[in-house]
């Protein structure tokens, strides 16, 4: 058996147009015209039921006469480039003929009814919706879509890291460690300690001088004996040995005060 036409006369009769911007709700108006002498109930179903609020969702057309159903879009990031597939779909069927009055009629228009209504004698048309921009806002969206998906594209940065240079990997030698202690010890010495020194280095001087002076007095004496006796010669040089080795202190008196400036002067800079 076919199925029943539509009664009801839907404007629009295959679109539901949403002008954005979607960034509050947005209202398209659809119109059930019933042209027939008859009460016609209607219900109306959508695929995107949390997407929109419909008032009326169901009611009764009177003969002759129209109802307005407001149906009512959410806010939502809209993406022009996202296929649209919401449907809605309006049912109809004849009210139940007898004398009863709208607001009984109304209670009567539920779901149980339409469950356990011949389904033959159910009518339907489907709309589908349509999301429409202004212009400018239609460019607008299409050009932050654009740099979205180039920002996606572009691959991360890596971080430009140099390498250490071969020269700051080598390690400080002793040399460079021991120059470094001496320029710092030495910058901070003070002027007392530098004239410690000093006087140190004077004293050892006349030390070193008078040690040259009797040195000078002792050949002398030697000489003036080996003149005096000049048949003890052997003897007294074998005896003057020890004087000879005398002679030879002042040599190592002379690197005893190296040693000590080295000392002092070490301690000093280090």
């Amino acid at each position: 058996m076919s199925k029943l036409e539509q009664v009801l006369i839907l404007e629009p009769s295959g679109e539901l147009k949403f002008k954005g911007p979607f960034t509050e709700v947005v209202t398209s108006n659809l119109k059930l015209n019933n042209p027939t002498d008859k009460r016609v109930c209607f219900k109306v179903k959508t695929t995107a039921p949390r997407r929109y609020c419909v008032r009326p969702n169901s009611g009764v057309v009177e003969p002759s006469s129209s109802i307005n159903v407001s149906v009512m879009l959410q806010p939502f990031d809209y993406d022009p480039q996202e296929k649209n597939k919401h449907k809605f779909m309006v049912q109809s069927m004849f009210a139940p003929e007898g004398g009863i009055d709208n607001e009984t009629m109304l209670n009567m228009v539920s779901d149980k009814m339409w469950k356990d209504a011949d389904q033959t004698q159910l009518m339907d048309s489907k709309l589908k919706c349509v999301f429409e921009l202004p212009p400018e806002a239609l460019e607008n969206d299409l050009d932050a879509a654009k740099e979205a998906k180039e920002v996606a594209a572009v691959p991360p940065v890596k971080p430009n890291i140099p390498k250490p240079s071969p020269e700051a990997k080598r390690p400080v030698t002793q040399e460079a460690t021991v120059a470094v202690k001496t320029v710092n010890v030495g910058s901070s010495a003070s002027d007392s300690e530098m004239k410690k020194v000093l006087d140190e280095c004077r004293r050892l001087q006349a030390e070193v001088s008078k040690l040259q002076a009797e040195n000078a007095q002792i050949k002398d004496d030697g000489l003036r004996q080996r003149k005096a006796t000049p048949s003890d010669n052997q003897t007294f040089t074998t005896e003057f040995a020890p004087v000879a080795q005398r002679s030879a202190i002042p040599p190592v008196l002379y690197l005893l005060a190296a040693v000590i400036l080295g000392f002092i002067l070490g301690k000093f800079i280090l």
